[in-house]
């Protein structure tokens, strides 16, 4: 999920965390607002784990979504968040000091890794003991409507300043959101398991990957251990979608998506045509390509060649071969020249070659 909507989620649980002014009370407590802004801070703090980027994009790859994103470590930022909003909120004099801000920014921090694990991305959320990536799938990364329940729930926060209906409402619709994708992929994998058992596939995993523009948008995987069959379906729709060149945003992503009983079976080899796998099997097990082998959850060899770098083999996630999208992200892959491998991201511009060391 994206950095805003995590802080718009964070904005709403400090506006439903607010205490109301006591009368009489020595001590005036900080206006909602400014509950508010501790909320969107704190949920979008995890988020600053993009400083590793600037260490080396695999650092940032091993550990975005880890320990700011750890429910073991969760009170301690919470504390450390909670130790410096009264600072960064300009309160002189912040009521009960750090623990005026402690609950709120702990709930915020853990409603942001409750947005994480809905995708299916991996969230690390036992760092540092265990590097164990969860994610439930529901939903994609970048969710438009769901965006909006929380910006017009910010919004009509903001109008009625004295009610915490508005709050409460879009967290509830919100969640609702995600219960109906939940549904979708239970949908997409009961559809790909029927498809298994009809093919008399043996299995070594179901699942569904979460695509845009839909919560019954998905692309139904199954795994038989050397291949992926996938489909691309909408669980929801009877009849295909037609998209012409001027057809809306969410019309146009939808429509590669079928009705389950038009759906359009493909074959993935993991390791592509025998006359590439020995090359393909060769680097996805080399040394260096250790933190790839560790991120991607559906690999496939997106292309082996030789040329000027030696014997090339690169490789793609299927999590990020979105229907209608020109450009696949995270595509990596190693070059063998002289018995070592080098390893490299493949780029609109070429290949950029990574550090491993």
């Amino acid at each position: 999920m994206d950095t805003l909507t995590h802080a718009l989620s964070g904005a709403l649980l400090g506006r439903l965390m607010a205490r109301p002014p006591v009368s009489g009370a020595s001590v005036t407590a900080p206006p909602a607002w400014k509950f508010m802004a501790a909320g969107a801070l704190a949920a979008a703090f995890p988020d600053a784990d993009f400083v590793l980027g600037m260490a080396s994009d695999l650092a940032y790859l091993r550990g975005h979504r880890g320990i700011t994103h750890s429910v073991l470590l969760l009170p301690l930022w919470g504390f450390l968040l909670a130790w410096l909003l009264p600072a960064v909120l300009r309160m002189r004099r912040a009521p009960g000091d750090w623990r005026t801000f402690y609950a709120v920014s702990c709930a915020a921090i853990g409603i942001h890794i409750v947005g994480d694990l809905i995708t299916q991305f991996g969230t690390m959320i036992f760092a540092p003991v265990s590097d164990r990536r969860f994610g439930f799938g529901t939903t994609f990364i970048i969710d438009l409507v769901l965006s909006a329940l929380l910006l017009a729930g910010v919004a009509a926060s903001a109008l009625w300043r004295r009610s915490r209906l508005p709050a409460a409402a879009a967290l509830l619709l919100v969640g609702v959101w995600i219960g109906v994708g939940a549904f979708g992929r239970q949908q997409a994998i009961t559809f790909a398991r029927d498809y298994a058992t009809r093919q008399g596939i043996d299995a070594v995993l179901v699942s569904a990957i979460p695509r845009p523009a839909s919560p019954f948008n998905w692309t139904a995987v199954v795994d038989d251990g050397s291949r992926y069959h996938i489909a691309h379906i909408n669980t929801l729709r009877r009849e295909p979608l037609e998209a012409g060149p001027d057809a809306s945003f969410f019309r146009r992503y939808s429509a590669p998506y079928l009705p389950l009983a038009s759906a359009r079976w493909q074959l993935r080899e993991r390791f592509g045509a025998p006359d590439q796998r020995d090359l393909a099997r060769a680097a996805w097990n080399a040394d260096v390509f250790g933190v790839i082998r560790w991120f991607d959850m559906f690999p496939v060899l997106d292309s082996a060649e030789s040329g000027p770098d030696g014997e090339c083999a690169l490789f793609r996630d299927l999590r990020f071969e979105t229907p209608g999208r020109a450009g696949v992200p995270f595509r990596y892959g190693a070059c063998r020249e002289a018995a070592q491998w080098r390893l490299f991201e493949q780029t609109v511009s070429g290949r950029r070659w990574l550090a491993t060391d």
